[in-house]
């Protein structure tokens, strides 16, 4: 089997040629920043040049563990600074679009923290506006770049599976809510902020969905005002169906995140290793059965990586390709808004109680 997973292994390896090695600045030294962008790009080689935050205290704190040059005392001082190609934004989504306008606007590349924008309507003018600038706009949904979610897709684009006919997310964890204050009062907030990683990958995986149905609820006595539960329902052109289940309030000790993609000639199966010690995690596990390739059963494929902070490279390695003229990065601005569609999707969904179709909000984003 290691000569059957060889090119599996290739196509989730990432890497940055030197080539593509562009300097670097952050907005934002939140703890994101500093367990997984930051690991990941000194992993990849890439040079931070410089870091701004609201929070001074924090920015210099950051920057002096992490080796960062320099601390801007905001954005006008980042922005000043001409060694700065790639701008790297990790600030909530109501913060982000003057952020990512005044970088556009400058002729910088930018890589927008997941949501990068409120709306699908906002993240599509964002779009745009780096397409007429002629700089690269990417969204930071690494998800896609975990080895465990990278490789099955892999399978899956070789034909391993045959005609995928259903895909399956089902976490059952417990998140301390608190470590992110300012989400406590957001009277949306699983979907956002967690689950928006599942749903993006449910389209990567299936591509863009028929009609949207989800629920959604709280537990008594929770922390945050928002939804901490989420099941949502996808139906496809052609007959595929994706289920995403999201609960977060488990006190029993009894964690689990799993993902299953099935096809008329095979299935994989794996575990979210991040999601049972959060932030410290353990290595995902993935397994495939395929009567095409002849697996005999199943058998696991050895992952090697982690989602944080290893698939945190992905995104930015993405871009940095594509500003050096490459393909479009995965996690695109112009592909991330069909994501914030879902999103909105379900969340129109769980207020009307009725199914909901994504095409129609992507026409309205688009006008």
């Amino acid at each position: 089997m290691i000569e059957l997973f060889a090119p599996i292994a290739e196509a989730c390896t990432i890497e940055v040629p030197p080539a593509n090695r562009l300097p670097i600045a952050l907005v934002g030294a939140g703890a994101i920043v500093d367990l997984a962008h930051l690991p990941a790009y000194r992993k990849g080689g890439l040079e931070v040049v410089g870091i701004t935050d609201l929070d001074r205290a924090r920015a210099e704190d950051v920057a002096s563990r992490h080796d960062i040059g320099r601390v801007y005392a905001d954005l006008d001082e980042l922005l000043a600074d001409e060694r700065v190609a790639v701008i790297d934004i990790a600030v909530p989504a109501a913060a982000q679009p003057e952020i990512v306008r005044r970088a556009l606007e400058s002729g910088r590349h930018v890589l927008g923290q997941k949501p990068f924008a409120p709306t699908s309507g906002i993240a599509a003018e964002l779009a745009r506006e780096a397409t007429a600038r002629g700089v690269v706009l990417a969204v930071n949904q690494q998800l896609r770049f975990d080895e465990g979610i990278a490789a099955a897709h892999e399978m899956m684009r070789l034909g391993w599976l045959g005609e995928v006919t259903s895909l399956s997310i089902s976490v059952d964890i417990w998140t301390e809510w608190t470590l992110w204050p300012w989400m406590l009062t957001l009277a949306e907030l699983e979907v956002w902020n967690h689950s928006i990683h599942y749903h993006d990958v449910v389209r990567w995986f299936l591509g863009e969905p028929d009609s949207i149905y989800a629920s959604a609820g709280r537990t008594p006595g929770q922390a945050p005002s928002g939804e901490t539960r989420t099941a949502t329902t996808y139906t496809f052109p052609g007959g595929a169906r994706a289920l995403v289940h999201a609960h977060h309030e488990n006190r029993w000790g009894d964690q689990r995140a799993e993902f299953r993609l099935e096809g008329s000639g095979g299935a994989v199966r794996g575990t979210l290793g991040l999601l049972y010690d959060y932030p410290r995690g353990r290595p995902d596990t993935l397994e495939v059965n395929s009567t095409i390739v002849g697996t005999d059963g199943w058998v696991p494929y050895p992952v090697t990586s982690r989602w944080l902070p290893d698939a945190f490279l992905g995104p930015m390695a993405s871009l940095l390709e594509a500003a050096a003229g490459g393909r479009p990065p995965r996690t695109s601005a112009d592909d991330n808004v069909r994501t914030l569609c879902v999103v909105e999707a379900i969340y129109r969904s769980i207020r009307s109680g009725r199914a909901q179709a994504p095409t129609e909000i992507y026409q309205r984003s688009q006008e």
